[in-house]
C-alpha cells in the first residue's frame, strides 16, 4: 500500500513539473509574440510619421519605397533585406529592454519569494 502512494506521489510531482514548464514555455511565446507585434508597430509608427501622421502620406511614402524597391537589381536588394533584418533585431532589442521585468512570470516571482 506504502509504494502505491509513493509512486502516485512521484506522477503528480512529475506532473507538476510538466504543468510548471508548459507554464513557463506559453509564457515566453506569449513574450516573445506581444514582443514581435510592437516590432511591427514601431515600423508602421515609422511610416506613419514620416507620412505626416496621414494615412495618404503614409501610403505615399509606402508607393515611394515599393517603386524603388522593384526597381532595384539583386544586390541592392539583398542589402535592403539585411538593413530590415538588422533594424528589426535592435528595434525588438530595445523593447525586450524596456520590457524586461514581464520576461519572468510573475507566479514563479511569489512562489520563490514564499518558499
Amino acid at each position: 500500500m506504502a509504494s502505491i502512494s509513493v509512486q502516485r506521489k512521484a506522477r503528480a510531482e512529475a506532473g507538476a513539473g510538466l504543468r510548471f514548464l508548459l507554464f513557463v514555455l506559453l509564457h515566453t511565446v506569449g513574450f516573445l509574440a506581444v514582443t514581435l507585434l510592437m516590432t511591427w508597430g514601431a515600423f508602421v509608427l515609422f511610416f506613419v510619421a514620416i507620412g505626416g501622421f496621414s494615412l495618404d502620406g503614409m501610403m505615399h511614402q509606402l508607393a515611394n519605397l515599393s517603386s524603388r524597391y522593384a526597381a532595384a537589381d539583386a544586390p541592392r536588394i539583398a542589402d535592403f533585406k539585411v538593413l530590415v533584418a538588422v533594424l528589426h533585431l535592435v528595434v525588438a532589442g530595445v523593447i525586450v529592454f524596456f520590457r524586461r521585468h514581464a520576461i519572468v512570470p510573475r507566479d514563479t516571482l511569489s512562489l520563490e519569494q514564499g518558499a
